[in-house]
């Protein structure tokens, strides 16, 4: 989200020729804001405006910085209080939260514009579908709309990449289906175990053992394969065990520090199974886990016993 943001500045600020010379890119862990500020304080070159972008601006925040760059931060007041009508500068701080005590943290949101860039809830993500799409006319069942989150997740910038090849596929006007998010948008590991997952849960052996080869003939390994099952079956366990304790979605998500969306399909995974029943399975899973690091038999016939125990 924050690089759009950027781009659409830089764009909105300098056309293609401008950007060769004055626009700069700049890391703060590497960089300090004194040398920033001297750049976005020199003259454009050939031209009327200059951009200049800072990332991991940390010093914006509560959090101790990885790097030993000292910052002039009263040159960067300086600066923020008269800014050159020339420059433009962008200062990225991709963190959860900036410290609002700090007086420079105050005068940059008083005195600059300031874009809040949260991570999306799943209704904000199906509501920034729906407005790319009707961009082009195009529409996406509501179906379609929840498996394409499923699978590439909340970031904005993939969903954003799967979304404009759908609509080049299906056309001006045309409709996004379930079908033609299962045939277009890539998995990756992670997502072919939840679906894997999933055929477990529906006792489907055949399309388990199926999706088991695939991954296995795109050089998968086993033992990683073993530790995302064994990660999410912990998640589905965790989720189900405080929820049964009266915890609603969002207060799972706190106690575990997971994000609400994953929390959602494991409590829906959830309901497919007695809490025993997953004490079992993860009970399973570290034996198979023991059994590989151990080389007491073949690793992917280890896990296949498994999913054929489980999906049975």
């Amino acid at each position: 989200m924050s690089k759009k943001i950027r781009d659409k500045i830089v764009d909105y600020t300098l056309n293609e020729e401008d950007k060769e010379f004055n626009l700069s890119l700049y890391d703060l862990e590497e960089t300090s804001i004194d040398q920033v500020l001297e750049d976005a304080e020199t003259l454009p070159f050939l031209g009327d405006k200059r951009v200049v972008v800072a990332k991991n601006a940390a010093f914006l925040t509560a959090e101790k910085s990885k790097d030993k760059v000292e910052h002039d931060l009263a040159k960067l007041q300086q600066y923020v209080e008269q800014p050159p009508s020339f420059s433009t500068l962008i200062l990225l701080a991709p963190y959860e939260k900036l410290d609002e005590r700090k007086k420079i943290t105050k005068l940059l949101k008083k005195q600059a514009a300031y874009i809040e860039a949260n991570e999306f809830g799943e209704k904000e993500m199906k509501q920034w579908i729906h407005n790319l799409l009707s961009k082009d006319g195009v529409n996406m069942d509501e179906d379609a709309v929840t498996l394409l989150i499923q699978l590439v997740g909340l970031n904005v910038t993939l969903v954003t990449n799967e979304i404009e090849k759908m609509v080049l596929y299906v056309g001006q006007d045309g409709v996004i289906t379930k079908e033609v998010v299962l045939k277009l948008v890539a998995k990756t590991l992670e997502q072919n175990v939840f679906t894997l997952i999933d055929a477990v849960i529906q006792r489907k052996v055949s399309t388990a053992l199926n999706m088991y080869q695939d991954l296995l003939r795109n050089n998968e390994e086993p033992i990683k394969i073993l530790s995302l099952l064994a990660t999410q079956f912990r998640l589905i366990y965790h989720t189900k065990q405080l929820s049964s304790q009266g915890y609603g979605q969002q207060q799972i998500a706190q106690t575990i520090k997971v994000h609400p969306f994953r929390v959602k399909i494991a409590l829906q995974q959830s309901r497919s199974f007695e809490e025993q029943q997953l004490k079992e399975i993860l009970k399973d899973l570290a034996e198979a886990d023991y059994e590989m690091k151990t080389g007491k038999m073949d690793k992917a016939l280890i896990l296949q016993l498994f999913l054929l125990k489980r999906a049975q």
